[in-house]
């Protein structure tokens, strides 16, 4: 149910009432997606909501009741859930762990089946994670040395680790560096379905590049300038070379390699650069502001 209480737990259109914690729900659908489409060629995507709120562990009864609207923080309407800030941590965790449990389940179903040597299984977080939130909630995860959190343009807000698992067809151990991006899995699964997806000068042209050259041959990819947008924070990437533009402030550089943490902002000594990255956010600015 959601902040609005309403249900919205779906089955195609059909909008069903199911017991149970949603992470578990979540994988047991996805069990029996694989179970059914095990003798052909299939792709399953699974979104779980771990670890969004409400922050609840599998032992907890349900918090929310139709009809009554949860968008504060603290008390019986708060959108968190019951636990008060000081159990987050602990709360947060058992909610990463059941998830962890959950695609240990999926990659057992794919072994159990006989299918891991023709199945790509791709793992990754969609953004950094919430280090803080209002009403007294401190330290709630961490992003590491990195600044920032989820909806920051900082690499708190988007590096996150992604993992490939494919036997017979990655290099197992095998790790790299290049920058990948979510926009990049549609060109890879086209890719590997064989289907030619639109040319560049479609206005339906893909913004992502295919990474199955880095999986199975760890072929690195070829330079290019990435950008990030939330309200109006904006930033790009080139290599190792950063800019971020925080709204109504001046532009940053930061080269990642020696600043991973983007603690020194040296755009006054890289003025040349740094123009050059701008030049490149602007336009693809303009271009995303107006399609």
């Amino acid at each position: 149910m959601n902040t609005f209480g309403r249900f919205d737990w779906w089955h195609n259109d059909k909008l069903v009432k199911e017991d149970g914690y949603v992470t578990d729900l979540i994988t047991d659908h996805s069990l029996r997606f694989i179970e059914s489409h095990k003798g052909e060629p299939f792709f399953l995507f699974v979104s779980h909501l771990a670890i969004h709120f409400p922050w609840q562990t599998p032992e907890d009864e349900g918090h929310r009741e139709e009809g009554k609207r949860y968008r504060d923080v603290s008390g019986s309407l708060s959108k968190l859930g019951t636990h008060p800030p000081d159990e987050t941590v602990r709360v947060v965790r058992r909610m990463i762990e059941e998830m962890d449990k959950s695609i240990g389940r999926i990659l057992s179903k794919v072994q159990e089946l006989g299918l891991d040597q023709r199945t790509l299984v791709l793992f990754a977080s969609d953004n950094g994670d919430i280090t803080q939130y209002r009403g007294g909630y401190y330290e709630i995860s961490s992003n590491g040395p990195l600044s920032g959190g989820k909806g920051s343009v900082y690499e708190g807000g988007h590096r996150v680790p992604a993992i490939a698992r494919w036997p017979g067809r990655i290099k197992a151990g095998s790790v790299t560096d290049d920058t990948v991006l979510t926009m990049d899995v549609l060109p890879t699964l086209l890719e590997l379905a064989n289907v030619e997806g639109p040319q560049k000068e479609s206005p339906n042209s893909l913004d992502g590049v295919s990474i199955l050259p880095l999986l199975i041959e760890g072929k690195g990819l070829c330079p290019r300038t990435v950008f990030w947008r939330k309200g109006r924070n904006l930033a790009a990437r080139s290599g190792d070379w950063k800019i971020v533009v925080p709204e109504n402030d001046q532009l940053q550089l930061y080269n990642l390699d020696p600043d991973i943490s983007e603690s020194h902002d040296i755009a006054e000594l890289h003025q040349e650069r740094a123009n050059k990255l701008m030049a490149e956010l602007a336009e693809w600015n303009q271009q995303v502001t107006t399609q």
